[in-house]
């Protein structure tokens, strides 16, 4: 937790921490299972979020496992663009995940005031992935189906075997979404919104308008034939993406 090094950060990481620990500030989020707060370190000063999962919840939707895995996984996890959990305590009635604190806020919280987000914005960015509750540590093929529904790869919706094709999907629903306000499948009903899927229902609407390059990188990744879809090596040489990326993540 501490900006010092890696050996003082290891030591922080093991102590035992409680709520006196911390000075708690403004509420950050308020999720289905708690909240999230700005909260600051009282010895080091150092500002975190504190998400505070309350133990009832826990036990009344069955999340232990989702719970300890997302723990497990994103603890184990070192790397720019992805949030830190540092360490977490309980009491009674309470779980806390002590959390490194991203100052940019909310990806979709931006995306809901803005409507749709500049092409710069979406080709970069410097996002940090935070959620890890039905994340899968694993080299194999999945057959299990999870996630948001709007975001679900073909091979996921007829149950099929899976591999890291679907995350090359989700970049490509994910762009969309980010340069239209709204994902490509999107329906009334879980059954039309799979039928879209499965037929790659893909409109790309007028308004706002987006550039031809934009629309040929969506479309070269949401292709039905997971074999055929762009990988990320190809992704980081479209022009879309040469033209917009900022790798410094400073886009406005």
């Amino acid at each position: 937790m501490n900006s010092g090094s890696q050996e003082q950060e290891g030591d922080k990481e093991k102590r035992q921490w409680s709520l006196q620990d911390f000075e708690i500030g403004k509420p950050l989020g308020k999720g289905k299972f708690g909240r999230v707060y700005l909260a600051r370190e009282v010895k080091s000063k150092y500002i975190v979020a504190l998400k505070v999962i309350f133990k009832e919840q826990i036990e009344k939707y069955r999340i232990h496992h989702q719970l300890k895995r997302e723990m497990e996984i994103q603890t184990s996890l070192r790397h720019p663009n992805i949030l830190r959990l540092y360490g977490w305590f309980h009491d009674d009635e309470r779980i806390f995940l002590i959390l490194e604190y991203a100052f940019g806020g909310e990806l979709y919280r931006e995306l809901k005031k803005k409507g749709y987000l500049s092409e710069k914005q979406a080709a970069t960015g410097r996002l940090k992935i935070a959620d890890f509750g039905w994340s899968v540590q694993s080299r194999s093929k999945r057959r299990t189906m999870c996630g948001t529904l709007d975001y679900l790869a073909p091979e996921m919706v007829e149950n099929k075997a899976h591999d890291y094709a679907v995350d090359n999907w989700t970049l490509g629903i994910l762009c969309y979404e980010f340069l239209y306000g709204a994902p490509p499948f999107e329906a009334e009903s879980q059954k039309d919104t799979f039928r879209r899927i499965m037929k790659v229902d893909l409109t790309f609407p007028s308004d706002p308008p987006v550039s031809a390059e934009a629309k040929n990188l969506i479309s070269r990744l949401l292709v039905k034939d997971s074999s055929k879809r762009l990988s990320l090596q190809k992704i980081m040489e479209h022009p879309w993406i040469i033209k917009n990326a900022d790798p410094m993540g400073i886009s406005k």
